[in-house]
């Protein structure tokens, strides 16, 4: 399918514990001012009132009729029936709201319902980080065209999502992309949520300088980088732990998935503390029960935010080969690929997510 084939009107809303925020797009672009709501998070009626008279405003400034309603919200969730489980920032959802079928219900028009992490990949594949870098590669005279992305998002935990071929991976439970939950390289038995994200920084911090009080990330960037009173080993030791054990679960989804990576989260504003000790785990080596060592991964992976890098992802891997008689060929003679962070920012990812979400799912229709 060509996702530019049909531009609808779609209905989209940032879903946060406090307030909602609801918008209308066409084309990958906002066409209305938005407006904002408390969400009631504690009253499912008022909430649900909310989500209804939120959406109706949105539609009075239109000209056109809307198609759809497209949204990230928080799960545990069965996102392909809309149905939403018990949210620990949201109380008034609990034992299965349907939240889909009462807006589409209301409105006369389907409603898509989907994770932000799943969201924010589809975003950076279809207006972010995937067209950037097939666009420098092209304009470099490169053959190479990447197809898949894996998304990352480091903010109070860990999240992500998968696009493959232009398709969103989400699974027969539509758990694919809990990235959260796999083993953890340094603690094999917990998950690495307990090394990735600011819950896990500030938890560390905390073991490693003797204190008790919670940290958000920012602080424990600036108390890094020596602008913020603190423990500056404590602070770099608990991003080095997080960058191992994110290293190690990039190389894991890279070898399976084999695509871009790109992060997004507050915590990514800081990659320039972490991203060394990611790449160094990605590249590093593994030993056979002979002794004999290899790489980790099948690709090597490279810094997409250093020119050196980027020079060196861009002209590196493809070879010209004379074969024998039919001509000069170019083939992907060593695999790369690049870890970038998110140009659109998180929030417009999501929300150009969310949109061509719709895009692909009116098509089904």
């Amino acid at each position: 399918m060509n996702i530019k084939t049909h531009l609808p009107v779609v209905l989209t809303l940032d879903a946060g514990g406090t307030n909602f925020v609801f918008s209308a797009m066409k084309d990958g672009e906002e066409i209305v001012d938005s407006v904002h709501m408390d969400s009631s998070a504690d009253d499912l009626q008022k909430c649900i009132k909310t989500l209804k008279d939120g959406f109706r405003e949105v539609i009075s400034q239109l000209s056109d009729k809307p198609e759809a309603i497209s949204f990230a919200f928080p799960g545990p969730a069965d996102y392909p029936r809309g149905i939403i489980g018990d949210l620990p920032n949201l109380p008034a959802f609990r034992g299965g709201v349907p939240l889909g079928p009462k807006l589409s219900e209301e409105f006369k028009i389907p409603v898509f319902i989907n994770n932000d992490g799943n969201l924010f990949t589809m975003g950076e594949y279809y207006g972010g980080m995937l067209p950037s870098i097939n666009n420098l590669l092209k304009e470099s005279g490169s053959t190479k065209k990447y197809e898949n992305l894996i998304g990352v998002t480091l903010g109070t935990g860990f999240g992500g999502g998968l696009v493959v071929g232009g398709n969103l991976i989400m699974g027969d439970n539509s758990n694919a992309g809990e990235f959260w939950s796999l083993r953890n390289k340094l603690y094999p038995q917990s998950n690495v949520e307990e090394s990735i994200g600011s819950r896990a920084l500030s938890r560390k911090y905390c073991k490693y300088s003797g204190t008790e009080k919670v940290y958000s990330a920012k602080d424990l960037f600036e108390i890094a980088i020596g602008i913020k009173e603190g423990n500056k080993e404590a602070s770099l030791k608990a991003f080095a732990e997080m960058a191992m054990v994110l290293g190690d679960t990039l190389a894991n989804l890279v070898n399976i998935f084999d695509g871009l990576i790109v992060m997004g989260g507050g915590i990514s504003s800081s990659h320039a503390l972490f991203m060394d000790v990611v790449l160094n785990e990605m590249n590093g080596k593994l030993t056979n029960s002979d002794g004999s060592v290899y790489s980790r991964m099948i690709s090597t992976a490279y810094n997409l935010e250093k020119p050196d890098q980027i020079e060196d992802f861009i002209h590196g891997g493809q070879k010209l080969i004379d074969a024998n008689g039919l001509g000069k060929l170019i083939y992907n003679a060593s695999p790369v690929t690049g870890i970038g962070i998110s140009k659109l920012g998180t929030n417009r990812a999501i929300s150009l997510g969310a949109y061509f979400w719709a895009v692909r799912k009116l098509a089904e229709y």
